[in-house]
């Protein structure tokens, strides 16, 4: 009894913790909450942003590839009696060649661009 006057008297108890620990821990707990809303919520945002953008890259490198085959067939079929010969017969693949670089130059042109109709001033 004497020992429970004693705590009284002081504002203290053994078991029970006191006013500053929680405080601290409810501190911690919210730097913890921000912390992870902070850094996680961007991370799932960009992550997503991410994977459609390779998908959107991927996608779009199957149909220029697409389209340079399906230009090199057309001038096979439609003009090969112009291509005869030893060297002529490789002409429409170094024109498919040099469109398929310039589809790469026009892409890595565009690569830091904010968009295609932004004012840069």
């Amino acid at each position: 009894m004497a020992d429970q006057d004693a705590a009284s008297r002081t504002g203290s108890s053994t078991n029970a913790p006191t006013r500053s620990n929680a405080s601290i821990g409810d501190t911690i707990d919210t730097v913890k909450q921000y912390v992870r809303q902070e850094t996680l919520g961007p991370l799932k945002g960009a992550a997503r942003w991410l994977a459609v953008g390779a998908a959107a890259a991927v996608l779009i490198g199957i149909g220029a590839s697409l389209l340079i085959l399906g230009g090199l067939r057309l001038l096979q079929n439609e003009f090969g009696p112009t291509f005869r010969g030893r060297w002529m017969s490789l002409l429409p693949y170094v024109i498919a060649f040099v469109a398929s670089l310039a589809v790469i130059g026009l892409a890595v042109s565009r690569i830091g661009k904010k968009s295609l109709h932004s004012d840069h001033k």
